[in-house]
């Protein structure tokens, strides 16, 4: 540096002049909570117990049992002698401010659920006593730690309560946590491939040589006996690549802003930290979320969950559907036809409960009862899976069930003699190892994180205080023998409730208001482009007609119309916010639009611009005018210069004759052909004739991002599923290498030309419900050219591939045309016979009439005394169409039905 730097000597000399003059000393272990303002008269700790002693009658009643004033007692004692009273008041605040702003806030998450006070004061929504969820699980009386509490907020209002956190406390003192991502080993390894010119193909090969996993590290992986290590030790271009790979994990490779964490402090950040920005707004730590908890700084998670955002939107459906008095928090626990729905697990679309697996497990449980529901939250994670179906078998059989020491029974009862929850194991110590809460939680963690140090301090203490309390010593083995194992599968019963009763409200909410909750869920994913579709699907499937959208009866969400999902106008590209209320606005202030003309007269033309309009045609959203959309395209340059002309008379004060004398005839909306609303003729006529159907769907798809009024499978599903291996909607739950078979059609084909001369093709394949790219290299394109055009139906059997959870594409290994069967399969229609009432079949026939067709009917009927399937009369065909099994639905769904099942699915 001196030589770098020989014109200039003294800048050397100044850089030790300056390290000389640094003098830092960061403090660790003391806690800088932000100052709580409490009314005057109140200290922090008064004004806590005066929220909790207020909160008692809402919560529990006018007099509530002994044991609740109890466990108040104990745990405000606890949270004094800690020092957190501010904490608490500081959660209690922003979770005020969120309910009372109309911001979903979900019913608990992690281990706060444990704490009645938390319960008081409204941060969780979950009894502990009810459901014995234990406090010191979440807050160990023997060890100063700062809490943690969690809070889930509908993803729309998050950033609204962080604002509103930061407003009240300054908005030097609050700031999002920063998180640093580093390089894995197979991202090492394939960036080492990348700039040593190795082939995709042979980086890929050499980098899925790692297992998957996040916390696989390349020591693991070079093991003796390692699929690494062994290709490693005989073939120099991985030995290569692998060496070059090694300096490179673990580096950072981005920064970010953390999921949920938030820094709230007692002075200006800075005081204590490092900031940045990034973006326009967010202001971020320099450090990740380890390093604030370390420096003393109170960190919170504000976690944004869809599901909440589902459940608002539902529930505010629902009351505009006519039910205005609905409440969501009201809803009994133990409702007949959810469980039922559960049972079936018709669980689509529901809270926890979706993957193919949990429903599975769902059939093999068959939950009766919320605590079900817990388990089943519990269980459904790697490790515990294997206990499913003993947890079934005991609650088939619950007298089959025995306890090797009868103090197990009351703890054990309510999952059946499984071991499922920490808090489980917490209390075997307490009641029968003679253990302190406080010493209780330290088990716990040392089995939760397999810390042999704590269990070979415990156990001596567990098996003395188990045999003093008079079990056997084949008792105490089994016991410590359990609590060894446990940390491959217990879990946190507080988290689990708190997400098991999301998961219920999902599923009371599908089961009793199928048509809001499905506008609901999938007004929510409208910007994940596969989940649309398979939403869609699913309300079919349901019986629930899914209608274009249209600008005389949507809004801007999905919504429920008539026992009927319309899609909203945010659904058609091209068509902003501002275009839609613009649209919303001029209808409810003049009514419905009678046709093109109309509405271009009544419609800002600056704001709902030719493109916006030109799509919401195609989308299908001006057929209620009457006229053709192949007409309204063709006449649309002239209607729109008609409005524009009609408004700019009107800012003119220029009015037509039409305003001076109203047209005693309105104008013809049926034909959609009116000028508007001064009567009158067009200044050009509306061709009557319309596109063929394939270009109809076409347009549709273009505008929409999916078919809506038909789909070129949709009458070929029960083909698919009986030709298909796996629909592609369940591609995502194969692991990496899976091979199968799939069907779907080609929506798009992008080829390109390769370094060396060849070609290959990425080709987009969509099925019903969800859609995957194709990688076809030049052997595959060689072979198959002619199948891979676009609007092609297609039967591929290839490889899975995924980078990661988020990246997945299909190999194929053999393509071929799928050829639809020209039979017609069944409708079939499943009641519970043992709750029909009378009568109802002869409606049914009824309904079956008005849509004739070419598909026999199938009724199949559950019994107590056994399942029948039915076939109707020749005279009873029909036309599988949404219409009829929303009639069909709304028919049954009062007399006891299972399920309507559309085009034969069964």
């Amino acid at each position: 540096m001196a030589a770098a730097f020989h014109c200039y000597p003294e800048a050397v000399t100044n850089t030790t002049l300056v390290a000389e003059r640094c003098n830092v000393t960061i403090e660790f272990g003391d806690l800088h909570l932000p100052r709580y303002e409490v009314p005057e008269g109140e200290t922090e700790s008064s004004y806590l117990r005066a929220l909790c002693d207020a909160a008692i009658e809402r919560r529990y009643g006018a007099e509530p049992a002994p044991e609740v004033r109890e466990r108040l007692e104990m745990e405000l004692a606890v949270i004094e002698r800690m020092g957190f009273p501010p904490y608490f008041l500081i959660v209690w605040d922003f979770v005020h401010y969120a309910k009372s702003h109309g911001i979903p806030v979900g019913p608990g998450r992690g281990s706060a659920a444990g704490s009645i006070v938390a319960y008081l004061l409204g941060i969780t929504d979950l009894d502990p006593l009810a459901y014995d969820l234990l406090f010191e699980r979440f807050l160990n009386p023997d060890r100063i730690s700062m809490p943690d509490i969690d809070i889930d907020f509908s993803v729309e209002g998050r950033d609204k309560v962080i604002d509103y956190v930061a407003a009240k406390y300054g908005r030097d003192r609050v700031a999002q946590i920063a998180t640093f991502g580093t390089i894995k080993v197979r991202q090492a390894i394939r960036d080492a491939a990348r700039v040593m010119d190795v082939p995709y193909g042979r980086a890929d090969q050499i980098a899925k040589l790692v297992p998957e996993g996040p916390k696989v590290t390349l020591a693991d992986c070079m093991q003796e006996k390692a699929d690494l290590r062994i290709e490693y030790d005989k073939d120099e271009l991985v030995r290569q690549v692998v060496d070059m790979a090694r300096p490179l994990e673990g580096l950072i490779r981005q920064d970010s802003i953390h999921a949920a964490g938030v820094v709230i402090c007692d002075r200006p950040l800075t005081d204590y930290l490092p900031l940045m920005q990034k973006g326009d707004a967010e202001v971020v730590t320099q450090v990740p979320m380890n390093d604030v908890e370390k420096l003393g700084l109170l960190k919170m998670d504000f976690l944004g969950l869809r599901n909440l955002d589902v459940i608002a939107s539902a529930v505010e459906i629902i009351r505009a559907s006519g039910h205005t008095d609905f409440d969501l928090d009201s809803v009994p626990l133990d409702d007949r036809p959810t469980y039922e729905m559960l049972q079936r697990a018709d669980s689509i679309g529901v809270f926890q409960f979706e993957s193919s697996g949990m429903r599975e497990a769902m059939r093999d449980v068959g939950p009766t009862v919320f605590e079900d529901l817990i388990a089943l939250v519990a269980l459904y994670r790697p490790g515990p899976m294997e206990y499913i179906p003993l947890y079934a078998r005991n609650k088939r059989s619950p007298e089959g069930v025995s306890y090797p020491d009868p103090r197990l029974e009351p703890i054990l009862r309510s999952t059946y003699g499984v071991a499922i929850y920490q808090e489980q194991l917490m209390e075997i110590a307490k009641r029968i190892g003679g253990f302190s809460p406080a010493e209780a939680d330290d088990l716990r963690k040392g089995i939760g994180k397999k810390l042999r140090a704590i269990l070979d301090r415990l156990e001596p203490k567990f098996r003395g205080g188990a045999a003093a309390g008079g079990a056997t010593s084949e008792v105490i083995d089994f016991l410590w023998s359990l609590m060894e194992k446990a940390g491959d599968y217990s879990f946190n019963k507080s988290h689990a409730a708190c997400y098991a009763l999301i998961a219920y409200r999902t599923a009371y909410l599908k089961a009793n208001y199928p048509v809001e909750y499905m506008a609901a869920l999938i007004s929510s994913v409208m910007n994940t482009k596969d989940k649309v579709p398979f939403y869609v699907t699913q309300a079919n499937e349901m019986g629930i007609e899914v209608l274009p959208p249209d600008v005389n009866e949507s809004v801007i969400d999905f919504r429920a119309v008539g026992g009927r999902i319309r899609f909203g106008l945010n659904a058609v590209k091209n068509v902003g916010e501002n275009a839609i209320r613009t649209i919303l606005a001029a209808r409810e202030k003049e009514g419905p639009f009678l046709s093109l003309f109309d509405f271009c007269e009544r419609v800002d033309l600056g704001v709902v611009n030719r493109r916006a309009l030109e799509s919401l045609i195609k989308a299908g959203a001006l057929d209620s005018t009457g006229a053709s959309r192949k007409g309204m395209l063709h006449v649309l340059a002239p209607a729109m210069a008609h409005g524009q002309k009609v408004q700019g008379d009107t800012a003119a004060g220029q009015g037509s004759i039409f305003d001076l004398m109203m047209s005693a005839e309105p104008p013809n909306a049926a034909s959609g052909t009116g000028v508007g609303r001064m009567g009158g003729h067009p200044p050009v006529e509306i061709p009557v004739d319309d596109f063929g159907q394939d270009e109809l769907l076409r347009l549709e798809k273009e505008t929409l991002g999916l078919y809506v009024s038909s789909h070129p499978l949709r009458d070929l599903r029960r083909q698919v599923r009986q030709e298909a291996e796996n629909l592609i909607s369940e591609l995502p739950g194969l692991p990496d290498g899976a091979v199968t078979t799939i069907v779907g059609m080609v929506s798009n084909v992008k080829r390109i030309a390769t370094k060396s001369g060849g070609a290959m093709a990425f080709v987009t394949v969509e099925g019903l419900e969800g859609s995957v790219e194709m990688i076809c290299f030049n052997k595959t394109l060689q072979e198959n050219g002619g199948l891979l055009e676009e609007d092609r139906l297609v039967k591929v059997r290839g490889r899975l591939e995924r980078k990661d959870e988020s990246e997945q594409k299909f190999i194929p290994y053999t393509i071929e045309p799928f050829v639809p069967r020209t039979g017609v399969e069944p409708v079939c229609i499943m009641l519970d016979g043992d709750r029909l009432p009378l009568g109802v079949v002869d409606e049914l026939k009824g309904i079956l009439a008005h849509f004739p067709g070419p598909c026999p009917v199938e009724l199949h009927v559950a019994t107590g005394g056994g399942d029948y399937r039915l076939r109707c009369g020749e005279g009873y065909r029909v036309k599988p169409d949404t219409s009829l099994f929303a009639e069909v639905r709304v028919l049954l769904g009062e007399a006891g039905i299972i399920r309507t099942e559309p085009m034969a699915i069964a």
